[in-house]
């Protein structure tokens, strides 16, 4: 059982890419847009836990649907909403 993530307010612009179910369902082709769908997911996001890669990926699986999880989990810590271990092995949530 997938565990209740938070739903953040969403902008008129923002909800054009969200499903019925506040998934992302396309990657916005404007930088700006991207990095408010970035922002959507990270607050969605749990804080105060680390996950593996996996278990990154795995949530980041349930976050959108058009099946690039890669892209979001790199575009994610790019930004610097996620850090992650030396080795890549953990992420977290920056406070």
């Amino acid at each position: 059982m997938q565990p209740t993530l938070p739903t953040p307010a969403v902008s008129e612009k923002l909800s054009r890419y969200l499903d019925a179910e506040g998934r992302l369902k396309g990657w916005p082709s404007k930088r700006s847009d991207q990095l408010d769908a970035l922002r959507y997911l990270a607050a969605r996001l749990p804080g105060g836990v680390e996950w593996s890669e996996r278990e990154l990926n795995e949530l980041l699986k349930s976050l959108h649907t058009f099946g690039d999880w890669a892209l979001l989990r790199r575009d994610l810590y790019d930004v610097r909403l996620l850090d992650r271990s030396l080795d890549g092995r953990r992420y977290w949530k920056v406070q």
